[in-house]
């Protein structure tokens, strides 16, 4: 009787928030639609990684298989380099790529030309905008044996070019250091609002006691973002497995596959180009789980450590 009480009172407060503030609903309702159209509906053909699909018989009609292909990716000969490939180009990223913004936007926060500041971050955001297919087309041009600029310089010193994308070896830090170039900019503007809230009472306090400008990033301006930079750590550590397709399919070629192989470009030839649809959404669904484990995990990582946490 107690539930069924609250959830009566429930509605009837959520209905009188509604009515008096309608004009906020109606503005969120695009998003709620778009996230149930676009996210939840589609969560229906997450069965497609327990049957044997068969498109005569549709999703419904198709065979059940339980978790047949889980153990047969789990025993495939390329699962243990499609696993290492896709963790090492995410941990890699993430090592490289979660400081730099940070860095980045501590010391344009000490810039105090305010015209060069701009420019300097205009110059850092213009590269987020532009296409990963341009992107790759550019590397493609630098990386170049004949005439691009790496082999230009290491002719100037009197070395022999280098195929940079032929070598699988060289894969990895192309992909993650070109990635750092593109997002360091815009993944700086975040905590770049995060320092403009900073006490600048604490700032004089520090300058008082002569602090240095290092000492007083140290231990003012990061203290006082540890929220903001745990939270998107926390987010960060949800995509560990979300290497991104486009990217690495557009860079890969038969010499560097060894290293370029991940579980995104798996799904995409085993799903697309050899249509074995059931086979691939488990694959798919396996990325995504393993996804949300460590976002929770993370998060009680640092509520327990931190006393920070995202949810």
């Amino acid at each position: 009787m107690n539930i069924q009480k609250k959830k009566e009172a429930f509605g009837i407060r959520l209905l009188k928030n509604i009515r008096k503030h309608w004009i906020l609903y109606l503005m969120v309702t695009p998003v709620v639609l778009y996230y149930i159209i676009f996210s939840y509906v589609p969560m229906y053909g997450v069965l497609l990684a327990f049957k044997e699909y068969e498109i005569k018989k549709g999703i419904l009609g198709s065979p059940w298989v339980g978790f047949e292909h889980f153990r047969r990716f789990f025993s495939a000969y390329d699962f243990e380099r499609l696993l290492m490939n896709t963790i090492g180009l995410s941990v890699y990223g993430m090592i490289a790529g979660f400081p730099i913004p940070i860095i980045f936007a501590l010391m344009l926060n000490y810039l105090r030309h305010t015209k060069l500041k701009k420019v300097v971050q205009m110059v850092s955001y213009a590269p987020y905008f532009i296409s990963t297919v341009v992107i790759c087309g550019m590397i493609t041009i630098f990386m170049s044996q004949d005439s691009g600029i790496f082999n230009v310089i290491r002719g100037f010193f009197g070395l022999e070019p280098v195929n940079f994308l032929a070598k699988a070896e060289w894969f990895k830090h192309i992909y993650v250091w070109s990635g750092v170039w593109q997002g360091m900019g815009w993944s700086s503007i975040i905590y770049i609002s995060a320092l403009a809230g900073v006490d600048y009472e604490m700032h004089e306090a520090a300058i008082v006691d002569g602090a240095t400008k290092i000492q007083r990033m140290i231990h003012v301006d990061l203290p006082s973002i540890k929220p903001t930079i745990l939270m998107l750590l926390i987010l960060q550590m949800g995509g560990l497995l979300g290497v991104g397709f486009e990217k690495v399919y557009l860079l890969q070629n038969s010499l560097n596959r060894s290293a370029a192989s991940v579980i995104s470009t798996y799904v995409y030839e085993v799903g697309l180009i050899h249509s074995d649809y059931g086979y691939s959404t488990a694959v798919g669904l396996f990325n995504s789980v393993i996804s949300l484990i460590l976002v929770v995990g993370s998060n009680q990582l640092s509520k327990k450590f931190a006393g920070e946490s995202l949810f």
